[in-house]
C-alpha cells in the first residue's frame, strides 16, 4: 500500500512552511495557509492511500488556513474532508455556518464551497486524522451530508464512536495492509462515515441497503470485541442489543462467511494468542489467560487453539518467549 510521509524538521527555517504548503495542496486540497510566525513552524503527517479514501495523521503547529473561491475554480478535487480532532481546538466558517470545535470532534469540510478557518494547540502541535473521499461515493441523496458541513459533532458512545475508533486505529495500523485490505478497509470507513453522516441527519433511510448492512456489521463487530470476556456473550445477546432478529444476525455473518459463534471463537482466540506471548503476562497461568477472553473450559480452548494455530497454547508460550517475539 502507498505510503507518504514527511516532515519539516531536516529543513531550514525559511523553507518549513513553504514546503508545508506546498505538499498539503499538491497531496489534500489547495488552500492558502497563514502561520503567525513561520521560522518556528513545525509539522508533520503521513499518508495512507486506501483506494476510494485517503487518511492522514497531521500535526502541525498553529495555522490559519482560507479555501477562497478563486482556489475553488482553479481546481477543485469535489471531496469532502472528514477531520478527527485528536488535540487542539479550532474554528471555521463555511456554507454561512460559524463553528467551534475542540477534542474528540469530528468536523466534515466541502472543498467545492469557500471556507477559512484556524487550529492550534495551547501546548504542542496540533494533531488530526483527515479522511478526504469524493463527494458522490457515500451513497446518499444528493446535498444529505452536506447539511453536516461546518456543523461539529462529538465522537460519543454508538455509531460516532465506532467511527473515531475504527480510525485511530487505521491509522496506527495501515502501514501494515496489503493493497488488497488497504483498499476493502477503505469502502468499511466509507459505510461508516456514510452511517454516522446519516445518524446525524437523522435520515439512516437514505442509506443503500449494502453500506446499512456494513455499518450495522461494524457496530456488531464493536460490541462483540468489547464483550468477548463475557462467557455469556452469544447471538441472543448480541441480536437484543441492535434491536434486531436473531435470524437477521445469523444471515448478516453468513455474508461473510462465518457464524457468529465462530467470529466469537476467532476473536477469542486472537486475543488468548497475544497474551500468551506478551512477556509481561508471561508468570500468568494459560487457564487464567483464556478464562479472560470467555474460554471455561480448559479442554475445549486448548483444542481450538491447536486448531486455530497448529500448536498448543503452552508451546506456543514457550515458542514466543525463546525467540523473544513479544505480543503479536
Amino acid at each position: 500500500m502507498r505510503v507518504l510521509e514527511w516532515h519539516t524538521g531536516d529543513l531550514t527555517a525559511q523553507d518549513r512552511f513553504p514546503f508545508w504548503h506546498q505538499t498539503m495542496s499538491q497531496s489534500l486540497v489547495s488552500t492558502w495557509p497563514t502561520t503567525d510566525s513561520p521560522a518556528d513552524f513545525r509539522a508533520s503527517a503521513r499518508l495512507f492511500d486506501l483506494g476510494a479514501i485517503t487518511v492522514s495523521a497531521m500535526s502541525h503547529h498553529r495555522l490559519q488556513v482560507t479555501r477562497p473561491a478563486k482556489l475553488i475554480r482553479q481546481s477543485d478535487p469535489e471531496v469532502f474532508q472528514l477531520h478527527l480532532v485528536l488535540t487542539g481546538d479550532g474554528a471555521m466558517t463555511q456554507a454561512g455556518r460559524e463553528a467551534h470545535f475542540a477534542v474528540n470532534h469530528f468536523l466534515l469540510i466541502d472543498s467545492s464551497r469557500p471556507w477559512r478557518g484556524w487550529r492550534g494547540a495551547e501546548a504542542g502541535p496540533a494533531k488530526a486524522l483527515v479522511v478526504q473521499f469524493p463527494k458522490s461515493s457515500l451513497g446518499l441523496r444528493s446535498g444529505l451530508a452536506g447539511r453536516l458541513v461546518a456543523a461539529p459533532f462529538p465522537a460519543r458512545a454508538g455509531i460516532t464512536g465506532v467511527l473515531a475508533g475504527h480510525l485511530r486505529q487505521l491509522a496506527e495500523n495501515a502501514g501494515d495492509l496489503t493493497r488488497q485490505d488497504a483498499e476493502a478497509l477503505g469502502l468499511v470507513t466509507l459505510d461508516l462515515i456514510a452511517a454516522v453522516c446519516a445518524h446525524r441527519s437523522e435520515a439512516t433511510a437514505a442509506l443503500t441497503p449494502e453500506s446499512r448492512r456494513q455499518a450495522l456489521l461494524s457496530l456488531i463487530h464493536h460490541f462483540i470485541r468489547e464483550r468477548l470476556g463475557d462467557p455469556d456473550l452469544n447471538a441472543e445477546m448480541i441480536a437484543a442489543a441492535h434491536g434486531i432478529s436473531v435470524r437477521h444476525l445469523y444471515a448478516i455473518f453468513q455474508e461473510q462467511g462465518i457464524g457468529v459463534a465462530g467470529w466469537i471463537r476467532r476473536c477469542r482466540l486472537e486475543r488468548c494468542h497475544r497474551d500468551l506471548a506478551d512477556p509481561l503476562q508471561r508468570s500468568r497461568p494459560i487457564q487464567a489467560i483464556a478464562a479472560r477472553w470467555g474460554f471455561g473450559d480448559a479442554a475445549a480452548f486448548s483444542r481450538n487453539f491447536r486448531a486455530a494455530y497448529g500448536v498448543s497454547p503452552r508451546d506456543h508460550r514457550h515458542r514466543a518467549a525463546s525467540e523473544g517475539t513479544g505480543v503479536d
